[in-house]
């Protein structure tokens, strides 16, 4: 993909896409705070300015143009980059996008690019991160292609970073915590003999975006709302700092038949919520 042929976020495009001449009816206001919620303008900016960049590069340069400091602690649990196992690498999902991006920095970082995230298949339009995904579509065409999509990502080469909650944190009861995890890196962990390492990433997102989430919730919408609001969140968390822990590998071996797999992901996640 040459700079001529760099993809823009283009919220009329989108519309009249997905609505055909229906979008025509959407009110102007409406179709302005999209653009604004999804910071557009700035979005197509960076866009641009990194043209053909991919894979690592390009999510070092996101975490730098948005100014995050990442301070790591237990950097002594990661594994060897000249180790050649391979790993899966778990964590909470707190921001849901800036934390998945500085994962891919850190680790992509240390293990010369050799990563690959389990994500929702939307992120394979941002053609920088694409190389990095193994895209997830449970309910689209490639609904069937799913299990074989994870099962090649997991005999690969690569490490695997997983956000086993799938959807990012929400606050419950004055809590801000993960969904359950599902089971999926328990399992493939265990049939391709991966050690697991467990990673909390410290971060919040606005209460403005945990009201949204619990409306949503609530009134059982189909479509998420608050993930609209996702962007506009990681504009919010600019400039921060976030710290990120990393606990020691957990050996494929334990996760025996002495429980489930998905109550060895809930183990796992209470791991991480100790780190």
């Amino acid at each position: 993909m040459n700079n001529n042929e760099v993809l823009r976020i283009d919220v009329d495009k989108i519309l009249q896409s997905k609505m055909g001449d229906k979008a025509k009816r959407v009110p102007r206001f409406l179709v302005s705070w999209l653009k604004r919620r999804l910071h557009q303008d700035e979005v197509n900016a960076f866009l641009e300015k990194e043209g053909d960049i991919q894979g690592v590069p390009w999510v070092e340069d996101v975490v730098e143009h948005l100014g995050m400091k990442l301070v790591i602690e237990g950097e002594e649990n990661l594994p060897s980059s000249e180790d050649p196992k391979r790993y899966t690498f778990v964590s909470n999902h707190p921001l849901g996008g800036l934390d998945g991006v500085a994962l891919g920095a850190v680790l992509g970082s240390r293990y010369e690019g050799q990563i690959k995230y389990l994500v929702n298949d939307l992120l394979m339009n941002l053609p920088g991160l694409a190389p990095l995904c193994i895209p997830i579509n449970k309910t689209g065409k490639q609904s069937r292609q799913f299990p074989l999509m994870v099962e090649a990502g997991f005999k690969s080469e690569n490490h695997i970073i997983m956000f086993p909650a799938g959807l990012c944190s929400r606050k419950q009861k004055g809590v801000i915590r993960d969904l359950p995890w599902n089971k999926t890196f328990i399992t493939k962990s265990v049939e391709t003999q991966r050690d697991i390492v467990p990673i909390h990433f410290g971060g919040r997102n606005s209460e403005k975006f945990y009201r949204i989430a619990n409306i949503c919730k609530f009134f059982r919408l189909k479509f998420n709302v608050a993930m609209i609001y996702l962007v506009d969140e990681m504009f919010g968390n600019r400039d921060k700092t976030f710290v990120v822990k990393i606990g020691k590998p957990i050996p494929w071996q334990t996760f025996d038949k002495s429980r489930t797999p998905l109550q060895w992901a809930q183990y796992v996640q209470d791991e991480v919520y100790k780190l």
